[in-house]
C-alpha cells in the first residue's frame, strides 16, 4: 500500500499539520512517510500545501505532480489541484466555502462542510480535524487511534488540552464521510 496525498488551502487551516498527524500516525504503525511542505512568506492567509506519502515499501520520491487523494481547503486549492488526482483517485474538499465545486467525473468526490461544522463544535480551528477524519474514513491509511498518537506529537503541549476537542472533530468528519456513499 502506497497512498500519495497532498493538502492545500490558506497558510493557518492547518494544513502542514495534517499532514504530520498522518506522516506521525504513519511512522508509529512502522510504514515508511515522506513530507514535503510548501508554504508563502506570508504564512497566515498565505498559500501552503504539503505532499505526504505513506508506503508500507521504501518510498522513491517526495517529489510527484498527480496525487491518489487531494485535500482541497479552498477554492484557490481546488482549482489548483482538481486535475492533480490520478484517475479513480479521490478528492475531500471543503465544501461551506468552495463557490465552484468540482466538476470531474473519473474519480470519486467527497465535500465536506468542515467549517460549518467547527462552527457547530464553537471552535473554527477543528475544521481540519473534520476534513482528517473524513479522510481516514474513506482512506484508513492509519488507524484512528494513531492519527490521535500523531496529533498529540505535532500539537504543542500547552495545547494538549484541546486533544479531546479534536478527536471529537475527527469523529465528526468520518460521520460525515460515511454519509457519503462511495467505494472505500
Amino acid at each position: 500500500m502506497t497512498e500519495e496525498i497532498i493538502i492545500a488551502g490558506f497558510g493557518g487551516q492547518g494544513v502542514l499539520s495534517m499532514g504530520q498527524i498522518l506522516c506521525y500516525g504513519g511512522v508509529i504503525e512502522g510504514k515508511e512517510v515522506s513530507w514535503m511542505p510548501s508554504y508563502g512568506p506570508e504564512m497566515r492567509g498565505g498559500t501552503a500545501n504539503c505532499i505526504a506519502i505513506i508506503s508500507d515499501s521504501k518510498i522513491s520520491s517526495p517529489i510527484l505532480t498527480k496525487f491518489d487523494t487531494v485535500i482541497a481547503l479552498n477554492q484557490p486549492s481546488l482549482d489548483k489541484f482538481e486535475s492533480a488526482v490520478k484517475p479513480g483517485g479521490l478528492l475531500i474538499y471543503e465544501a461551506s466555502t468552495i463557490i465552484n465545486p468540482p466538476t470531474r467525473t473519473d474519480i470519486d468526490i467527497v465535500p465536506i462542510e468542515a467549517a460549518n461544522e467547527a462552527t457547530k463544535l464553537n471552535n473554527s480551528k477543528v475544521m481540519n480535524m473534520i476534513i482528517l477524519g473524513a479522510f481516514l474514513k474513506k482512506k484508513p491509511v492509519i488507524t484512528f487511534e494513531n492519527a490521535i498518537d500523531g496529533l498529540k506529537m505535532v500539537l504543542p503541549e500547552r495545547y494538549h488540552k484541546l486533544i479531546p476537542l479534536n478527536k471529537t472533530a475527527m469523529e465528526r468528519g468520518m460521520e460525515l464521510a460515511a454519509s457519503i456513499n462511495i467505494p472505500v
